[in-house]
């Protein structure tokens, strides 16, 4: 696991040997002698520390405590202080970074790459400037809730900034993508998104600025400590993002613009999250604070929910508060792109998920344009992500997250960087959303780059989340608020259902022109379900369904067939599945007492690679598919046509 490292590291410390760890692991003894080396001189700084101050140390220690990989972040955290003292001493010392150009060659010949890395030497590789430049911080290491989305921004800010005439210098440590390649950037730097490394290529650099909405929440996270230390971010400000991440903050802002929003409650104790809880009224959202992707985030319906959850999940206290919204059941959640001038505001999209609240937005298919929001809900989310982002002092893009609940508009949050949708909406809409938003970063009008009123698209755009379940058949593919996607498509067509047809293709989802559909459905989705069973039989399709749901579709005047369950006797639904006797499976997660049955489908429907449906509004989506499907009218145009349609 990504964590091993730091378990070798501590055995070393608690005195295990590079014979007995290499014997354990099988790595080589060559890279254990590196990783033992370092425990065993974290040792002599603690010792240093214990009787010594900070601006004790000597020149040569410093250098090689740097030399040593230690960042100013660890050296602050064994002596009791700020990172910025620890930079101050280092800097007075004269111990600071030099950057090398990567080698590309082998040295065989002369490497023109310019791809640079800092380390701790004497001298450093040159590099010519040629004229202003302006930082870009990328995501990182691609993961689960931080993914390629957001290097897309990336590149489009830098061949922006190319546009305009400026040096676009890339700071990324993932070789694996776009941001990273030789001729994206006019100079990549190859290190750690963190306040240190960008610190030391800025001064390097004498940048214009540094811009840090396009890598997603990594670079958000340094950008308060990076204006601090005196660097010019560009576009939306730190105090900013600062009021879009607060609670409080951004509560009071929101009830200040008249914006409903559920209600919440920050708690500090698992008594303090119980009461809250009863207060608020069950179905509640909760999560820890400040999560990425969703992760850690569940919805609970009772006290011993939450108390399981408490338990399993969270360490609730006083510096890791637990987070507890009202859980808008089965509302239709929206989502918002926005391009800010601090004087204007273009809404690039408005985006209908398919799936209900309750699932997170990065695995949650949507479609533009929107298909059961009203024409007076259109403009009221209009008009409340022009006010939220001026009120915000937004400059540049903007993602917002609503639900429409009983046909009242409530926001969910905003974060006043790129959004993982950025890509998805230039394709539908024929703008590039990111490198419009890099112009007015730079200070240009928007009035001046795009007409200001969103113009009606006459075809539908699905995007669909892809999943990596093949990689993990031991995990439950039920979608969650908790990020599970790995990557997205998109399916365009004149009609919905063939675009959604094409977006779930897209994913690797295939849906069969003929065959049997298996449904084993929650008893709160069954009448929902009936419709759509109804449809696809007299498609042609043989319906199976499992004792209850089968009970309940012959009331409706379905024709269908018993599928035992996993507690019956054999064969029974999953011997069926294994016996590719089912070509679709539609299965909504049940109640506690039968969840084992319900995820047991879905692990069986990976491993057979079954195409399987976990939501109704999935399974509505589908239907409209399969009536193209099995029309046989599928139709394929490229995305300029539909663009030129549009004009």
């Amino acid at each position: 696991t990504s964590e091993r490292l730091y378990v070798i590291y501590e055995a070393f410390q608690k005195g295990a040997t590079v014979e007995e760890i290499q014997v354990s692991t099988l790595i080589d003894s060559w890279f254990l002698h590196r990783i033992k080396f370092i425990s065993d001189f974290e040792k002599e700084i603690f010792d240093f520390a214990k009787n010594n101050k900070l601006t004790d140390i000597s020149k040569s220690f410093m250098r090689k405590i740097k030399e040593a990989g230690f960042s100013d972040k660890q050296v602050a955290k064994i002596f009791m202080q700020d990172e910025s003292e620890v930079r101050k001493v280092r800097k007075s010392l004269g111990v600071s970074a030099v950057f090398k150009m990567v080698d590309t060659c082998a040295a065989e010949f002369d490497a023109k790459t310019p791809y640079y890395y800092s380390t701790y030497e004497d001298e450093e590789d040159p590099f010519r400037k040629k004229g202003d430049s302006v930082i870009v911080l990328g995501s990182g290491p691609n993961r689960i809730g931080q993914g390629v989305e957001f290097d897309y921004c990336c590149v489009h800010a830098v061949l922006s900034l190319k546009e305009q005439g400026l040096e676009a210098i890339m700071v990324n440590n993932n070789p694996e993508t776009v941001s990273t390649d030789y001729d994206t950037s006019d100079r990549l730097y190859f290190e750690p998104i963190t306040v240190e490394d960008v610190l030391n290529i800025y001064e390097r650099e004498n940048a214009l600025g540094v811009i840090v909405q396009f890598g997603g929440q990594t670079p958000l996270n340094i950008a308060d400590e990076l204006s601090k230390a005196g660097v010019k971010i560009l576009g939306t400000s730190p105090e900013s993002i600062h009021l879009a991440e607060d609670r409080k903050l951004f509560g009071k802002i929101i009830d200040d613009l008249g914006i409903p929003q559920p209600h919440g409650v920050t708690a500090h104790s698992v008594d303090d999250a119980l009461a809250a809880a009863k207060k608020i009224g069950y179905p509640v959202m909760v999560r820890p604070s400040f999560v990425l992707g969703g992760r850690g985030m569940a919805i609970v319906y009772d006290d011993d929910m939450l108390l399981e959850y408490a338990d399993a999940a969270v360490d609730v206290s006083t510096k890791h508060p637990m987070l507890i919204d009202k859980f808008l059941d089965r509302a239709l959640e929206v989502e918002v792109d926005a391009i800010c001038d601090g004087m204007d505001v273009y809404v690039a999209a408005i985006m209908e998920h398919i799936e209900l609240a309750g699932i997170h937005s990065g695995d949650s298919a949507c479609v533009i344009p929107s298909r059961n929001i009203s024409k007076e809900n259109i403009k009221i989310i209009d008009e409340y992500s022009k006010k939220l982002a001026k009120a915000l002092k937004v400059k540049g893009l903007m993602n917002i997250q609503y639900a429409i609940y009983k046909d009242k508009v409530y926001i969910l949050e905003a974060n006043p960087r790129a959004s993982r949708t950025v890509p998805y909406v230039s394709k539908v809409i024929g703008l590039p959303i990111a490198k419009i938003a890099t112009q007015v970063l730079m200070g240009a009008k928007l009035k001046d780059i795009v007409d200001l009123e969103r113009k009606p698209i006459s075809y539908y755009a699905v995007k669909e989340a892809v999943f990596s379940f093949q990689k993990f058949p031991g995990v439950d593919p039920v979608l969650s608020p908790e990020m599970k996607s790995t990557g997205e498509v998109m399916g365009i067509a004149d009609s919905f259902g063939l675009a959604y047809l094409k977006a779930l293709e897209g994913s690797g989802m295939s849906l069969p022109q003929a065959g049997t559909i298996l449904f084993s459905i929650a008893d709160r989705d069954k009448e929902e379900m009936a419709d759509i069973a109804k449809k696809m039989r007299e498609m042609g399709y043989v319906i199976r369904a499992t004792t209850g749901t089968k009970k309940y579709f012959e009331q409706k005047g379905i024709d269908c067939h018993l599928a035992l369950k996993v507690t019956d006797t054999s064969p029974n639904l999953i011997d069926d599945i294994m016996e590719d006797k089912v070509q679709l499976i539609i299965n909504t997660p049940t109640s506690q007492k039968s969840k084992g049955d319900s995820s047991n489908i879905r692990k069986t429907a990976i491993r057979q690679k079954t195409p399987y449906i976990t939501t109704t509004a999935a399974a509505s989506a589908a239907c409209e598919g399969l009536m193209h499907l099995t029309s046989g009218k599928i139709t394929v145009k490229s995305i300029q046509d539909y663009h030129r349609k549009k004009k």
